[in-house]
């Protein structure tokens, strides 16, 4: 897609360029039903946005994937992603529900102290929300329980209101996010079983780039880090994290039973920087120095 990206770093500055009202300007619900107000655009926001998807005829280029996308899909964006949207020749008008949230309307609030738990705001577009016709009906409820409290006169009540119904929403996808998971049993077993793979593997070479991180294994199955590491959480009950560190005990442990190598060369085939973070990694997840656990505190 070969356009100029727009900044819409507030609601006002995104309604103006669809051509919709701004009722709030911290939070609102947009309706996209007509061809003339969905052009073909990039455009980086300053916002929380969600979007419930309602037919095909749309594509959202997010980094580097496509998605052309289906009836009823909750895709999500968090402030300072950009987004391209591009119309789908021949397609039929796409139709659209989308909440927006600025970081500032959450100020003060429960949702924004627990924003954090909503780890999908960061997951690629291939990596939407696909909802079963019940599932839909839940988010628009929700969508239009929000429309219809901002288009009351504001009182005291207002806020706090608000921002329930979008922490309840928002914990409603996290609930078709964990069944998501779970129904996708092909996916998932393939994503751990590589995973796996990628462990075993890591320091075969002998000379690995530092150490393993999450977001390297997560680029190596083409899932973005968040996806994958609630993935693997909702599989195994462990996060990627935890997998990665138990891999490299284990890695430490197999390295250090050969006396031809001292601790500090283990701590560099392993991938630390420095020998002292190895010893600290070591006591931490063993309860031994690399030096007890060879001379056979094991």
């Amino acid at each position: 897609m070969d356009t100029d990206i727009i900044k819409a770093d507030t609601l006002e500055e995104y309604g103006r360029f669809f051509g919709v009202e701004t009722r709030h300007p911290q939070v609102g619900v947009v309706r996209f039903d007509r061809s003339e107000n969905q052009p073909t655009h990039r455009m980086t926001l300053g916002f929380y946005a969600l979007f419930l998807v309602k037919t095909v005829g749309i594509t959202i280029d997010y980094g580097k994937t496509r998605y052309d996308f289906d009836d009823g899909t909750v895709i999500c964006f968090a402030p300072g992603q950009t987004i391209g949207i591009s119309r789908m020749a021949g397609g039929p008008v796409p139709e659209a529900v989308g909440l927006l949230f600025h970081p500032d309307f959450l100020r003060g609030t429960a949702l924004g102290a627990g924003m954090g738990r909503f780890t999908f705001f960061s997951y690629a577009s291939h990596e939407a929300l696909c909802l079963s016709a019940e599932e839909r009906r839940v988010v628009e409820d929700y969508l239009g329980m929000i429309g219809r409290e901002l288009e009351r006169p504001v009182d005291g009540y207002s806020k706090s209101l608000v921002a329930l119904n979008i922490e309840v929403l928002l914990n409603y996808c996290l609930r078709f996010y964990e069944r998501q998971f779970a129904t996708r049993e092909a996916l998932g077993d393939d994503v751990l079983a590589r995973f796996e793979r990628l462990l075993d593997g890591y320091w075969e070479a002998g000379r690995p780039q530092g150490l393993p991180t999450v977001r390297y294994f997560a680029d190596k199955v083409c899932l973005s880090p968040n996806y994958f590491g609630d993935l693997v959480k909702a599989r195994t009950g462990l996060t990627a994290q935890e997998h990665v560190q138990r891999r490299l005990t284990e890695a430490a442990k197999d390295a250090l039973l050969n006396p031809r190598l001292s601790v500090k060369q283990v701590a560099k085939l392993l991938g630390f920087r420095y020998p002292q973070h190895f010893l600290r990694f070591f006591k931490r997840n063993t309860g031994l120095t690399p030096r007890e656990y060879r001379d056979g505190g094991r």
